[in-house]
């Protein structure tokens, strides 16, 4: 019987676009795909994300692969992401508060940089509903490795048979469902398929 409902956060309860950021600091095309790439699809956006990385020793690697021109720019992505690149689903938020009303624990398990815990609650849909939240940068690991769903049963004395997981990676819910946590993968901004997901939970 499922009694929790796990959520992912970035394309899951909010909208992620780094590339966003990048739009906004740099109007040359080529320098934002450049600074984009070196900043966030390299091992030291996964590093912070497991939070063994600090936001300094990141800059300083990612420069390394820029030219010097471009050092600034790289500085104010870096500095500034969580302010541009997400924006709430708005069509989340009635979904997680039924979930709530019928009696199904609410949880967050996300892949996210320490900065986050002290603004997450400003995008996430109902966030008034969550039992508890864990953020990949606090656990020292990051889905699909299995210590991090772990990490979650263990922080908040789940069942993973008693816990449903609703994430946008195929290869998070699988690393789920190893550890015996079923899910959904939740693409495409389907969100009238999550509903009816869900509600068969409720």
């Amino acid at each position: 019987m499922i009694k929790n409902i796990v959520f992912d956060m970035g394309k899951v309860l909010v909208g992620y676009d780094a590339m966003r950021v990048c739009e906004h600091f740099i109007e040359n095309e080529h320098d934002r795909k450049r600074v984009h790439t070196a900043v966030f699809v390299s091992p030291e956006w996964v590093m912070m994300d497991m939070g063994v990385l600090s936001d300094e020793r990141a800059l300083k690697s990612i420069c390394a692969r820029l030219p010097e021109r471009l050092h600034p720019a790289a500085e104010l992505c870096l500095k500034e992401w969580h302010n541009y690149c997400m924006w709430t689903y708005t069509e989340m938020e009635p979904v997680v508060r039924e979930l709530k009303e019928k009696g199904l624990g609410i949880y967050l398990c996300s892949n996210a940089a320490i900065r986050l815990l002290d603004c997450y609650w400003k995008v996430i849909p109902a966030s008034d509903c969550f039992d508890g939240m864990l953020f990949s940068a606090e656990a020292k690991c990051i889905k699909p490795q299995k210590e991090m769903y772990l990490h979650l049963f263990q922080r908040f004395g789940l069942k993973p048979e008693e816990c449903f997981f609703i994430d946008d990676v195929p290869e998070n819910i699988a690393g789920a469902r190893s550890c015996g946590m079923d899910g959904y993968c939740f693409q495409d901004g389907d969100f009238q398929k999550l509903k009816e997901i869900l509600m068969q939970y409720s």
